[in-house]
């Protein structure tokens, strides 16, 4: 049975600097593996890589590039076999 594994933005305790996204490191459908870099993100002037939180098929995108983020925010989901 398949899970829906949420991908959320998370804190990186930079003092509320402005995030927002980069560029996607996987595209929609594709397979990713848990701890593989999935989504690259501006955090003021600093670009962080932010990982695949599960092993499966990244089913959605929900932000697209050079979009504004917020803390806890989902930004994709993974269907996950585990």
């Amino acid at each position: 049975m398949k899970r829906r594994v949420n991908f959320s933005m998370p804190s990186l305790d930079l003092g509320g600097v402005p995030l927002r996204t980069i560029a996607w490191l996987a595209p929609q459908g594709s397979r990713v593996v848990e701890g593989e870099k999935l989504l690259e993100v501006l955090a003021g002037e600093i670009a962080v890589e932010l990982t695949a939180p599960a092993t499966g098929i990244l089913a959605q995108r929900l932000v697209g590039t050079s979009e504004p983020l917020h803390i806890g925010q989902v930004l994709a989901i993974i269907e996950s076999d585990r």
